[in-house]
């Protein structure tokens, strides 16, 4: 389904027309809508689709770093931080493309703030040359999916609390102001259409019950055959289920309460202890999945209908049925669900221990001939010790 099209965009035999050859595509996200799905796909699918006149201009999968520079935000919790010169070699691939299409995806573009800092990202990715795509999903599945996401950032505030604040509490910025920034859709759209007018602004509605039908989408504004993109298993970018985010709930309040440095967040926790946990275990069905409350669900459908009339009023392309954005979603049964299969709390504890395991000494004396093994020593010492150690060697590499 397409809506608000003038006559030439207007789908023929249920096919997108293409866009214009040359057009660089600007891929904003936002976040929790497809877009590791769509990048891997094309980075998988990198050397062929010159051939269909597309270039996709990244050496990665997903020019994250380059994404940030360019909005200005700073990275992950103990990240290196990005710097302009990402951003500048991320735009002479995108010049190299010369006259082909060109496809750039990251979410992070739904990051920027201010509208001089959208028109110099459009600008300086060819101003005229830039269409903007937009793929969206309802609020209702992307809050639980975006709460853990925040988890695995250092975030230590449960679900229901975290609802709270985003839903309840004016002015609704605590404890991540970035996600209205982000899922605040209609205003999202809305600014990004002011930098390149609504004729260049496609917004397209994801359906999760079609696996398939944003590649689809994909492979027909950038003129590909059909099924040449694929996707790409990635068992890293999979959610946590709710006992693993607890467990890494619980891990961020012992690490922030003995303050340990954000890099060792970023090195063991985050792209070590999390990471290996996600490549090496699989979700199972009995495994308890995050459940938004019936208040929250049936506030994100109020507040996805609100968006939806915004923007359509805005007069961009809609590829897809709007109404998804405010469905209510049939509840589960609540008196069937089983408890988390692992207790977050020992969870934690155990993984705790295995870091303090990995300073591979003994921590402390009690007297000068008397050493403590790990186990004897208290949380706060191990911590503390851990993340003196383990920084030591992160620093000599």
């Amino acid at each position: 389904m397409e809506t608000d099209c003038t006559s030439d965009d207007l789908p023929v035999n249920g096919v997108t027309a293409p866009l214009p050859a040359g057009t660089r595509l600007l891929h904003i996200g936002p976040h929790k809508t497809g877009t590791t799905s769509i990048q891997g796909a094309l980075f998988a699918a990198k050397d062929l689709l010159p051939g269909h006149g597309v270039v996709f201009p990244a050496h990665s999968r997903h020019p994250m770093e380059a994404a940030l520079a360019a909005c200005a935000r700073p990275a992950m919790i103990g990240d290196t931080a990005p710097t302009e010169k990402h951003w500048t070699r991320l735009l002479e691939q995108v010049e190299a493309t010369g006259g082909k299409t060109s496809v750039i995806s990251s979410e992070f573009f739904a990051d920027a703030e201010g509208d001089d800092t959208i028109a110099r990202i459009v600008e300086q990715l060819g101003g005229e040359r830039v269409h903007v795509l937009v793929t969206l999903r309802p609020l209702v599945r992307i809050m639980p999916s975006q709460w853990q996401q925040y988890v695995q950032n250092g975030l230590r505030m449960g679900y229901d609390d975290w609802l709270t604040h985003m839903l309840r509490k004016a002015p609704y910025e605590q404890p991540n102001p970035s996600f209205w920034r982000r899922h605040r859709h209609d205003r999202l759209v809305g600014r990004w259409a002011r930098a390149v007018g609504a004729e260049r602004i496609t917004v397209v509605v994801v359906d999760d019950r079609d696996p398939s039908g944003l590649m689809r989408t994909f492979e027909q504004l950038l003129g590909l055959p059909e099924n040449l993109l694929q996707p790409v298993p990635d068992t890293a970018n999979r959610s946590l289920t709710l006992a693993e985010t607890e467990m890494l709930r619980n891990l961020n309040k012992e690490f922030r309460g003995n303050g340990l440095p954000d890099e060792l967040y970023s090195k063991l926790v985050r792209n070590g202890a999390v990471m290996h946990m996600k490549n090496a275990c699989s979700p199972s069905p009995e495994d308890v999945k995050i459940l938004t409350p019936e208040w929250a669900v049936e506030a994100a459908a109020e507040i996805g209908a609100e968006m939806v009339r915004r923007i359509g009023d805005l007069g961009v392309r809609v590829i897809g049925d709007p109404g998804l954005l405010s469905a209510v979603p049939k509840a589960p049964a609540l008196d069937g669900i089983p408890a988390p299969r692992i207790s977050p709390e020992v969870a934690a504890r155990a993984l705790y221990g295995a870091l303090a395991a990995a300073a591979e000494s003994p921590v402390g004396h009690t007297s000068p001939g008397k050493a403590r093994t790990v186990h004897q020593a208290s949380s706060r010492e191990l911590m503390r010790v851990l993340g003196h150690r383990c920084l030591k060697k992160l620093r000599r590499r």
